[in-house]
């Protein structure tokens, strides 16, 4: 029996761009980075909400995609990771960023040196991954109502991460007791310099006050 082959296929990665009008000089970057079950689309448009017409925005598609019931049918939604083989779901999501940002770096409007991460629920801990794995490529995270890092205290590869982070959680989420969010929120202060966090009263979800609190943030870059 020959167990675990395997082949390489190629798929197709999508992603939006949003360029704001009349901007006379070079913009930063803002990659938004949906969680389960959602899609490029709603992402865009809440980065478009923190945005303020001050980021070239890029919204990026999980490359999983599949059925999830909502208002009494079934819609497509995407999800970044399976738990078979997870290390090549989030190689995947690297490789997408930089892939990304590799595009971008020749545009004249794009201030390729300023890049934000901003992600929700799943795409919390993926960010993550990313920013500890490759630094020098950010200058500021953005991560709402999710995770950490399963291996951030074991993980060789990672370093030391000097970009601004905002972490954003809440105090009656579905998926994450506050509890769990305080060890995550406790974690990510003793590991980062320049680091911002705050507990809303929602659920796991993004909502007004969230978005404004961002918004204030990155005017401050």
């Amino acid at each position: 029996m020959q167990e675990e082959l395997s082949l390489k296929a190629e798929i197709n990665l999508y992603y939006d761009v949003y360029f704001p009008e009349n901007s006379s000089e070079k913009l930063p970057i803002l990659i938004a980075v949906h969680g389960y079950g959602a899609s490029k689309r709603y992402m865009m448009t809440e980065a478009k909400r923190i945005a303020n017409e001050k980021f070239v925005i890029v919204s990026i598609q999980a490359p999983y995609q599949h059925y999830r019931e909502s208002k009494g049918t079934f819609k497509v939604g995407f999800g970044w990771l399976t738990d078979h083989k997870s290390e090549e779901s989030v190689s995947i999501h690297h490789n997408f960023i930089l892939g990304v940002l590799d595009k971008l770096s020749t545009n004249d409007s794009v201030d390729s040196k300023r890049v934000f991460l901003f992600g929700f629920s799943q795409a919390c801990a993926l960010n993550f991954r990313f920013a500890f794995t490759y630094p020098e490529k950010l200058t500021g995270i953005i991560g709402v109502c999710g995770g950490i890092p399963s291996d951030l205290e074991t993980n060789s590869i990672y370093k030391t991460l000097d970009s601004k982070v905002f972490y954003l959680y809440s105090d009656t989420d579905e998926f994450y007791t506050t509890e769990k969010y305080e060890k995550f929120n406790e974690i990510l202060k003793s590991r980062l310099k320049t680091y911002e966090s705050k507990l809303y009263t929602a659920k796991h979800e993004i909502i007004d006050e969230m978005r404004g609190d961002m918004k204030h943030w990155l005017q401050k870059f």
